[in-house]
């Protein structure tokens, strides 16, 4: 009877050490993987001051809550994700290319929605 407590006790001391430890541990999302056929595609629309301004209006509209008013991951909902929101102003995000911005747009993950016939195919396909 000694030994099974014994073992109880040691094996829920185990249990606990681990979720402790695993609760420190920063967990990194998994890459986000373009299909090549989208890493080499251009966005159609021309830059204008119209453009910019409905691109500026749709951020505001569905993405800042989680990304930002800056890009910079720190919306108010940013805390609320699972998975970080990311930050737009690094190298990581700018170095992607238009076909890689539109993809994740497109298809979303985790708690990204996705936008292929929500809102913005309907506004201006995506891009």
């Amino acid at each position: 009877m000694k030994k099974t407590l014994k073992f109880l006790a040691a094996t829920a001391s185990i249990a606990l050490a681990l979720v402790i430890l695993m609760s420190f541990i920063n967990f990194q999302p998994k890459p986000w993987e373009v299909p090549a056929n989208y890493k080499t595609m251009k966005n159609p629309v021309k830059s204008t001051p119209e453009s910019i301004a409905s691109g500026k209006a749709l951020y505001n509209q569905h993405c800042a809550s989680c990304h930002g008013k800056k890009g910079l991951g720190d919306g108010p909902k940013a805390r609320t994700l699972d998975t970080p929101s990311g930050d737009m102003s690094g190298t990581a995000y700018q170095g992607q290319t238009d076909g890689e911005h539109f993809y994740k747009t497109k298809f979303g993950r985790g708690d990204m929605p996705k936008y292929d016939k929500k809102y913005l195919m309907k506004i201006c396909g995506v891009w």
